[in-house]
């Protein structure tokens, strides 16, 4: 399946609403709908929660909102976990885990060309579920493997159910925690990451996404095997065009940048208009433009997004839905180029 650019929007998984059918709705105002991962229903729709289903290892802890790892647990569960590792149902999104994913399924889609799903991606999930020690499960060498591995099934099943209902199915992960391993603290270091994401990207179903709204070492994403790559551009577009070179050599690839562009967060939306985010947008692509990429090819490759996800606001779901009709807007303007 190729994916065209052509300023469509979308968005990032994660939204503060606790009505799943408005979430929902909203979702489905975008030209590529998605899934909301909807933490404020309950735990389980928290990303790193929802991705732990059936990993050795790991337990809930729904009071305090957390998910913990154990070393000794993992031994004791990795038996009944190899045992199911061919059946692809064992690695499915339960309705436990994600009733607003089974509720997406049973939507009337056809109407849309594509549809997304997403999941936490293995180096965030690694580096985020720390066990008694406060040490990052990633770091431990025999449980590594099995996260990306883990993570790529996950991902293999998630896409099955939703080509089932709709031929234009994809899914992309989340990976915040991409930033982290340029940082000296890690002990998980960016060389390894690399080899790591290139075996897992192997064994990723249908087009390749990634989506974070971090500052890693933009050379790192845009010179692996991706079709889409979506960013807080926002805040980071300054610096991410600096990349010109790996953004050319990303693109001539053929592959598609989602800019995130309308701010989520109460603050910076009151700050911003419409025409402020198509100026942003047109400064950073006419810098492109004088790099040697033609503004042509970035329109044409090209997807919306808000900035990044949202749970904090004191309006709640207010600004980001307001986030998402200055989208349209953006977006609009510039699908006229086309």
């Amino acid at each position: 399946m190729k994916l065209e650019g052509n300023c469509l929007t979308t968005a990032m998984g994660i939204m503060p609403h606790k009505d799943i059918d408005r979430a929902l709705e909203l979702a489905l105002t975008l030209d590529i709908p998605y899934w909301p991962q909807l933490p404020k229903v309950n735990f389980y729709e928290d990303m790193y929660a929802q991705i732990s289903e059936h990993f050795p290892g790991i337990s809930l802890d729904l009071e305090k909102r957390m998910v913990r790892f154990s070393l000794d647990r993992f031994y004791e569960d990795l038996e009944l976990f190899l045992q199911n590792w061919e059946e692809e149902s064992y690695f499915r999104l339960s309705p436990q885990y994600s009733v607003v994913f089974h509720r997406f399924l049973e939507l009337d889609l056809t109407k849309y060309r594509h549809v997304r799903g997403q999941s936490i991606g293995p180096v965030s999930y690694g580096l985020k579920i720390l066990d008694a020690e406060n040490k990052p499960m990633i770091y431990y060498e025999e449980v590594r493997q099995i996260i990306f591995d883990f993570v790529a099934k996950k991902l293999q099943a998630q896409f099955n159910e939703m080509k089932a209902v709709h031929p234009g199915s994809f899914v992309w992960v989340d990976e915040p925690g991409l930033e982290m391993i340029f940082m000296a603290i890690t002990g998980y270091t960016s060389e390894r990451a690399a080899a790591d994401y290139r075996s897992f990207l192997q064994q990723f179903p249908g087009p390749k996404g990634v989506h974070l709204c971090g500052n890693p070492d933009w050379s790192f994403l845009l010179q692996l095997e991706l079709d889409v790559l979506s960013l807080d551009v926002l805040a980071r577009g300054h610096i991410f065009s600096r990349y010109s070179e790996d953004i050319r050599s990303f693109l001539d690839r053929g592959g598609i940048i989602s800019w995130g562009i309308t701010p989520t967060l109460t603050e910076d939306y009151e700050k911003e208009s419409v025409q402020s985010m198509i100026d942003m947008t047109e400064k950073l692509w006419q810098s492109l433009d004088g790099a040697g990429i033609p503004y042509e090819q970035i329109l044409a490759q090209a997807w919306f997004a808000p900035a990044r996800c949202c749970l904090v606001n004191q309006d709640g779901e207010e600004t980001v839905e307001k986030s998402f009709l200055m989208l349209n807007e953006v977006a609009g303007h510039f699908k006229s180029k086309l």
